[in-house]
């Protein structure tokens, strides 16, 4: 069998405001901070780890607090992040939810098949809640505030705009082994998108990328997503992928220890960044499961530098 990713892994976005990016995505969304950290390339960011209730591989949502301007909106970028619930009736449920919280959103439509809400944070990040029925399992933080039967499950389907597809699909599957699925027309009315799958497929293990060349080219601020994450299941895997890179002779940064997994980074044909991850060892390696994110963690490469790291950092609440 050709080697093959098996899902979403995490996605990092951009906040200019940590502490209400904090009280988002921990109140309104009911997601456990599961690690509180800072940016490995910038020690004066934080870098926030939200997910399921163990953390699980697939369900991160993430953020760099970077102090930056808005957003420019248009392709070559990550355009909507989409995040799993249970079944249609928990998307109507959170319909309910953001019209009582005042979150913006759309209505509870059908979209590529599944029960579908778009909505908004307060940065202008979009996201899209899906249907995800019994394709992955559930692992409730007993501590949200959201009942554990509507709680957000994990990432997926990512959606990126391209201008052009033509080399970005060759890449998704001679490269990457994807295989695409199927096309539907985009919500918005600007062009088609196509359905690409990973592994066993489903919501968690879909790229969607939607041809759009008449947007502008975004441009990188709060609001905007940094990167999506691909899940390889261990070491040995990231070391067949970077090697399967350097055969095509795709550039990449090489292999990169991130103390909670590994990575390996590269751009697609349209410049949106991508990156492979392990699914191991996880955010309970330097902290109890019962305690993650409640204090700051740094890697072991890192662990000299606390005591100026801590200083430069703004508190989070």
């Amino acid at each position: 069998m050709s080697l093959q990713l098996t899902g979403i892994h995490h996605l990092t976005a951009i906040t200019a405001n940590a502490p209400e990016n904090l009280r988002f995505y921990t109140e309104v969304l009911g997601l456990r901070l599961v690690k509180k950290t800072v940016n490995q390339d910038d020690t004066t960011a934080y870098h926030l780890f939200y997910a399921d209730g163990r953390a699980t591989p697939g369900t991160d949502l993430t953020f760099f607090d970077w102090p930056v301007g808005p957003q420019g909106r248009g392709t070559h970028s990550i355009s909507r992040t989409g995040l799993r619930v249970g079944s249609a009736e928990t998307v109507s449920w959170w319909k309910d939810r953001f019209d009582q919280l005042k979150v913006t959103a759309g209505d509870v439509v059908a979209i590529d098949g599944r029960t579908s809400l778009d909505f908004e944070d307060g940065e202008g990040q979009r996201f899209r809640l899906v249907e995800d029925g019994e394709h992955q399992p559930s692992h409730p933080w007993e501590k949200s505030p959201v009942p554990a039967g509507h709680q957000i499950k994990g990432l997926g389907p990512i959606t990126i705009s391209v201008p052009d597809i033509t080399n970005t699909e060759l890449v998704l599957t001679h490269v990457m082994n994807m295989s695409k699925a199927r096309t539907y027309a985009s919500p918005d009315g600007e062009g088609e998108v196509h359905v690409f799958t990973m592994g066993e497929g489903g919501p968690a293990a879909e790229l969607h990328v939607a041809v759009q060349p008449g947007l502008p080219i975004a441009r990188q601020g709060a609001g905007a997503v940094h990167h999506v994450a691909f899940r390889a299941p261990d070491n040995a895997a990231l070391t067949e992928w970077t090697e399967r890179l350097n055969g095509f002779r795709l550039p990449s940064s090489g292999e990169v220890e991130r103390y909670y997994f590994r990575s390996l980074y590269f751009r697609e044909p349209n410049g949106v960044l991508f990156e492979i991850a392990t699914d191991g060892p996880g955010f309970a390696v330097d902290e109890p499961m019962e305690t993650l994110g409640e204090s700051l963690s740094l890697p072991p490469f890192l662990e000299s530098k606390r005591a100026q790291i801590e200083a430069r950092l703004k508190p989070l609440v």
